[in-house]
């Protein structure tokens, strides 16, 4: 095999990737034994079709499409792990040359590490932020705590009000015919909550147990469902329960059951101080995010829109996880909010951006102030994972494989770049 690499403008490169004939012939013989089993040709049982048989009834090419996939992730990654090319983006693939008893030929274009010409980033101005608790941020929080110790009681002698917890069953129309996914049954639904589209929520306010309503509502223009955006539309709703939570007193006796304290003084006091503690860690978020952002702007690199189009792709993966893990699909989302995933990618395109500009000039001063990741630093950067993951710091280093483990010394070193530039920084 063989790697030629061509340099493009804003940082992208075309990589022309050689597979020897032999190599790709070797290929297409596993594709003949993977289809092979599938061919019905008369004379012969079925999976015993001598490979030149097939090629010759349906020519060679039969093969090319299995054979090129078989071939390109592989050698993709053979040719990149013995250069020292730093790649960020997804290969755009393209096939130069497939032809039986030739070399395979195919291009990958890719987007490179930029470079970056770092301007001043010690000694970063930036303003001081006051930290204090207000009163009314302590009540809210422990109103906030009182919500989570509330118990939930059905309600069956009124009609439904706002920040209620209903249940109910829908079923929408537009142009007097039912959509797909406009049905719904026991749906919980907590009014005020804005998990449906504008307008339907507060139309449920003062409907009552079992009586079936209409709610007239219009999807966004910017509606995921091009047949629905900006069409009105009839929801025939029934309310089948309503709740609402009792909240405990605020006295000793609360603040002993939902804490380590005996009185309701001590309690506000922890609660106090939790708060202050809070509020320190985020104004030092903030410190770090102005100073990261002042050293970007003294700073120049120029990012290709592949690298941002794979971080946007990254974080949209990351999205789609969290709401696996509470139960919901991407789907359900966008039916909910009327977001679509085009929507969404472009809403998050300052931030991919924002996310790459950081990353770079961090390593670009972790690489000028020599920082590296001790094994101390390691060590305790998996303590702290497993207690996140509540396993053994033992066991979560043997399911790390080589990659995971570079990783994380890389975000160490970043890690270990912002605070650098954090406690050079000076507030005014």
């Amino acid at each position: 095999m063989s790697l030629q690499v061509e340099k493009l403008e804003k940082n992208m490169a075309k990589l022309t990737i050689e597979v020897s004939a032999e190599e790709f012939e070797k290929a297409i013989h596993r594709a003949y034994l993977k289809n092979k089993g599938k061919m019905n040709i008369q004379g012969f049982r079925k999976g015993k079709v001598p490979q030149a048989v097939i090629e010759r009834m349906y020519g060679a090419q039969i093969f090319y499409e299995d054979a090129a996939n078989d071939v390109i992730p592989t050698a993709y990654q053979e040719e990149i792990g013995k250069s020292e090319l730093i790649i960020v983006s997804q290969p755009k693939i393209d096939v130069e040359q497939i032809e039986k008893g030739k070399p395979f030929i195919f291009t990958a274009e890719v987007a490179l590490k930029p470079e970056v010409t770092l301007g001043d980033y010690k000694g970063i101005e930036v303003k001081k932020i006051e930290i204090e608790v207000t009163e009314e941020e302590l009540n809210q929080e422990i109103e906030r705590v009182r919500n989570q110790n509330g118990r939930t009681v059905t309600v069956e002698d009124r009609a439904v009000q706002q920040n209620d917890m209903t249940v109910i069953d829908f079923e929408g129309f537009v142009d007097g015919e039912p959509f797909q996914g406009g049905k719904g049954e026991n749906y919980d639904l907590v009014i005020g909550s804005g998990a449906f589209i504008p307008g339907f929520e507060d139309q449920l306010i003062g409907a009552e147990i079992g009586k079936e309503i209409e709610i007239q509502v219009t999807f966004p223009e910017q509606y995921h469902s091009k047949d629905l955006a900006g069409k009105a539309a009839t929801f025939k709703v029934t309310v089948k329960e309503i709740k609402v939570k009792e909240l405990p007193e605020l006295d000793d006796e609360f603040a002993s059951e939902v804490s380590d304290f005996d009185t309701l003084e001590e309690y506000k006091q922890d609660v106090k101080a939790k708060l202050l503690e809070k509020k320190e860690d985020d104004a030092y978020d903030q410190k770090e995010d102005a100073v990261v952002e002042k050293i970007i702007e003294n700073s120049q690199m120029e990012i290709p829109e592949a690298m941002v189009d794979y971080q946007i792709r990254n974080m949209m993966d990351e999205f789609v996880r969290n709401l696996q893990m509470q139960g919901l699909s991407i789907e359900q989302y966008f039916q909910f909010t009327g977001l679509s995933a085009q929507k969404m990618m472009e809403d998050m395109k300052p931030n991919a951006m924002k996310k790459i500009q950081s990353r770079l000039v961090l390593e670009k001063i972790a690489e000028l102030e020599n920082l590296t990741a001790t094994q101390e630093d390691v060590d305790q950067e998996i303590e702290d994972a497993a207690a996140a993951y509540n396993m053994e710091a033992s066991k979560l280093r043997d399911f790390m494989g080589e990659a995971e483990m570079k990783q994380m010394k890389e975000d160490i070193v970043v890690q270990k770049a912002a605070e650098f530039v954090v406690e050079a920084a000076q507030e005014v």
